[in-house]
């Protein structure tokens, strides 16, 4: 299964992690903190669960429609050439997808989790959606009609996840003439800043060809200042998850007429009701904002990372024994996951009390 591909890519990950933070450090332009890394690993994990979970959003779906509606033989599905055409066409679609996500605010809600890292390394590559796939999966459809395997589209998608995640980092600059073609790190920065002129940008996971093709380019200009325009300001995952469908219903209710609570399901994330009072409005962005990183007790912190130690070694041995398990059983271990996790962020936020609490 992907997912369990992409938890033993873990180790190399936190590898490149490891390399990344040491000449961060050395060059005196360390971008990591405790706490956001744990927050962002922990939502890969959360999202390794909710895969495992909703097989049928994962491929279920795209085999179903491939079984029955295929418009040209799988047959002619084999070779070099169809299996770069499969990852050109799977980053296509997920340009479209991406779009929308930022576009629509159902959408927004399930891909928000991904933008609300205020530091932007290697981690934030990991910091996955939990129901991002679960939302898109009607969106590669198209792949399934023109006949395309249902393995080869698993492994085109491989491919365009791995793709990014050397793309979160800010120790790689401009690269020329790559950065007109690919998704590069300079592209990617510009798509998680909350700039006034890069908000909604650079969406190719690949390719940036398809912004420049469809008008959603922008290039690096400035200093990026990373998070979403409305902080998360909280290291409980949950929370994280459901942050922006709580703001979708708050918005909702904050309006009587119907059609206004449709619009603010499917209008941009920042519309709001005409007329609604509505109070915490969504703030002007300001691009000298503090992080948010509260201190917390020595102790907290050395607790939060045995804990995530242990629920990642928890998650591992769920994902080798998952297709042995009843669904109750795996319904239980996605709730330990996601308990174990909560744990962590509650470890994370405990407030300093005294001079002593920083002690071992």
């Amino acid at each position: 299964m992907a997912e369990t591909l992409l938890f033993y890519a873990l180790p190399v990950f936190l590898l490149c992690m490891a390399a990344e933070w040491a000449w961060g450090h050395w060059r005196g332009r360390d971008n990591y903190s405790l706490a956001d890394t744990l927050n962002s690993l922990s939502q890969g994990l959360l999202s390794q669960g909710v895969a495992l979970l909703t097989p049928m959003a994962q491929t279920g779906l795209y085999a179903a429609v491939h079984a029955r509606l295929a418009l040209v033989s799988p047959a002619l599905w084999h070779g070099a050439l169809s299996w770069v055409l499969a990852v050109l066409m799977y980053d296509f679609c997920d340009y479209w997808l991406h779009r929308v996500s930022h576009e629509s605010a159902l959408f927004w809600a399930a891909h928000a989790v991904h933008h609300q890292s205020e530091h932007f390394n290697l981690s934030t590559a990991l910091r996955q959606e939990s129901f991002y796939s679960v939302m898109g999966a009607p969106f590669f459809l198209p792949m399934a009609l023109l006949g395309v395997p249902t393995g080869q589209f698993a492994a085109a998608g491989m491919v365009v996840l791995l793709y990014q995640f050397w793309i979160h980092t800010e120790h790689i600059g401009r690269l020329g003439w790559l950065d007109r073609v690919f998704s590069t790190p300079s592209n990617h920065r510009v798509h998680h800043a909350v700039n006034p002129g890069y908000l909604d940008r650079n969406y190719g996971a690949i390719l940036v060809l398809w912004d420049r093709l469809f008008g959603s380019f922008t290039p690096e200009t400035e200093p990026c200042v990373y998070g979403t325009v409305k902080p998360l300001a909280s290291w409980n995952p949950l929370w994280a998850v459901g942050q922006f469908y709580a703001e979708i219903w708050r918005r909702m209710q904050a309006t009587s007429r119907l059609a206004d609570k449709l619009r603010v399901i499917f209008k941009s994330p920042g519309w709001m009701p005409p007329g609604a009072a509505l109070a915490g409005d969504l703030p002007e962005v300001r691009l000298a904002r503090p992080r948010f990183d509260p201190p917390a007790p020595r102790w907290a912190r050395r607790a939060a990372v045995l804990l995530f130690i242990a629920m990642a070694a928890g998650c591992g041995a769920w994902l080798s024994w998952a297709d042995a398990l009843g669904p109750l059983a795996n319904l239980a271990a996605g709730a330990a996951l996601a308990a174990g996790l909560w744990g962590v962020g509650a470890l994370l936020s405990r407030p300093l009390r005294g001079p002593a609490t920083g002690s071992a």
